[in-house]
């Protein structure tokens, strides 16, 4: 049984020291066979974009024998040696275009201090492209740039964003000026801003992002997870319950869904599956608690992104597109950095449109108590004992106890916590229930208009209505009065009405009224 890790990302030690490697270097062969060439690939992070780059570095750096074994081993490749310029964007310090000056300039000095060349000038952009000219003396040059927009992403609300911007825009535009010197170019990160404006000297870049070619280079198959961790899967299943099936199942639903192409199939995130194992086979969260992203967070807040949109109404291929920095949709985001992904597509009018939803539970409920953190203050630890609460609640049909959670939860939330519009209401009931795995859809079209929320969980199903400083008679009033009730009556399961009023200045539900409907 080889070795597993999570926090190696260059080829040469995981081969060297015996660590399991998923065989991808048929994809690797595919871009550099096709050479002179240029690409862009947006993955979510800890991907396996770094272990890429790490492996183009090595086919391109004549190390043939580390391929041993591999796909690409006995393909028909000259394993020429080229000049490699590896620039590791997500290790520049970046907090001030100074830093972000300086940091550059040390990359670069590095860079030429390997390849045993002079890279002079007075900035930056002057010494990369200075660089590029003395590397290429007798062989073109290997460019490998990766995580190109961490520097972006942490500085999106830095008041000097733009500043850093220009600088960036500066450096990588050498990559373009200085093309006929270069053999490959491969340019990586979470986000699409280098085919925009700001970034618009990079549009030379073949974006393979969601080429059907290359949709699963990252991230595993199911093939490939079940042939490459057949050892540690046979392990795991020993003295726990499930069977075989029910197991690679479960598996499956914490740490899989993730599809880059509609017709793609879907993978595994590598270091959630490596973390999985590492850690005794417990299901837990791994992918998401390696770092938090606070900044797509609070954009979310700012917008008031609709998750019910964004979940349930089909988007057109524009939601996949690149984004100027000044105009980030939340949805682009989303995408991009994994949090959501393609469920599935269909075509109308000559035009593809896609339904989104969180790739795993993994995802779905790691994401979902950040945000409501984020829209509540109330700590994770607090939140999670609330959804216990109301989750047992709503599968026994107890309303009583729902309302009295709810009470709770709003309690909870600190007074400094801008509670305006129904909206809100809405909102954090809907991510509380998203919380505990109930169906649940928020704002539900209906025959005759729209209801606040309907969650189903075995056989019951709960339509509300929410109001603000009026009463609840009102809100279940106008259930009955629109019939929104209509399309369940047939589902079977006991429908209960539920409406419920918000006292602004109480800060409380203070009035709610149920109804059990009869079949």
């Amino acid at each position: 049984m080889r070795k597993l890790t999570s926090s190696i990302y260059t080829f040469e030690k995981l081969i060297e020291n015996n660590f399991l490697y998923v065989d991808k270097t048929e994809y690797i062969w595919r871009l550099i066979d096709s050479a002179p060439a240029m690409y862009f690939m947006s993955r979510p992070r800890r991907f396996g974009k770094s272990l890429t780059v790490s492996t183009l570095e090595a086919a391109f750096s004549e190390k043939k024998e580390l391929f041993k074994g591999l796909a690409i081993y006995d393909k028909p490749y000259d394993w020429k040696k080229y000049p490699v310029i590896h620039l590791d964007m997500g290790d520049r310090k970046c907090d001030t275009p100074q830093v972000l000056e300086s940091s550059l300039q040390d990359a670069i000095r590095k860079c030429a201090e390997e390849h045993q060349v002079s890279a002079v000038g007075s900035d930056a952009q002057t010494q990369f492209r200075n660089l590029i000219d003395a590397v290429s003396k007798n062989a073109p040059a290997v460019i490998l740039v990766d995580e190109y927009d961490k520097p972006i992403l942490n500085n999106i609300n830095n008041p000097e964003i733009e500043t850093i911007l220009s600088i960036l825009k500066g450096f990588y535009s050498v990559i373009k000026t200085a093309e006929h010197l270069e053999h490959f170019v491969f340019v990586t990160g979470v986000s699409k801003f280098c085919h925009v404006s700001l970034f618009s000297d990079l549009n030379n870049l073949t974006d393979i992002t969601m080429n059907a070619d290359y949709a699963t280079m990252l991230g595993y198959t199911q093939q490939e997870f079940e042939t490459c961790f057949a050892d540690r899967i046979a392990a795991a299943e020993a003295g726990q319950p499930l069977s075989h099936e029910d197991y690679l199942k479960e598996i499956k639903n914490w740490y899989d869904g993730y599809r880059f192409e509609e017709r793609a199939e879907t993978v595994y995130n590598p270091v959630s599956l490596a973390s999985f194992f590492l850690d005794g086979c417990k299901f837990r969260n791994y992918w998401f608690s390696t770092g938090t992203p606070s900044f797509l967070l609070e954009l979310i807040k700012k917008r008031e992104f609709d998750f019910e949109d964004a979940l349930t109404r089909p988007v057109s291929e524009i939601a996949f597109a690149a984004y100027e920095i000044d105009k980030i949709e939340p949805l682009a985001l989303l995408l991009q950095t994994g949090y959501l992904t393609i469920k599935s597509t269909f075509v109308d009018f000559g035009a593809t449109f896609y339904h989104l939803g969180f790739p795993n539970f993994e995802v779905r409920s790691a994401f979902d108590t950040y945000l409501l953190n984020a829209y509540t203050s109330i700590s994770k630890d607090e939140l999670e004992g609330i959804a216990v609460d109301l989750a047992r609640h709503v599968r026994s049909g107890n309303t009583e106890g729902i309302m009295k959670v709810f009470k709770a939860f709003l309690a909870a939330i600190p007074y400094d916590v801008q509670l305006k519009s129904e909206k809100y209401y809405q909102t954090v009931f809907f991510l509380l229930f998203l919380m505990l795995g109930v169906y649940i859809e928020a704002e539900s079209r209906t025959n005759d208009g729209r209801i606040d929320a309907v969650a189903m969980c075995g056989e019951w199903v709960y339509l509300f209505e929410f109001k603000i400083n009026r009463d609840a008679e009102t809100a279940l009033s106008q259930i009955r009065e629109k019939e929104y009730f209509r399309k369940y009556q047939n589902s079977g399961k006991r429908i209960i009405l539920i409406g419920a009023n918000f006292n602004m200045a109480a800060r409380q539900l203070d009035d709610w009224k149920q109804e059990e409907l009869n079949a």
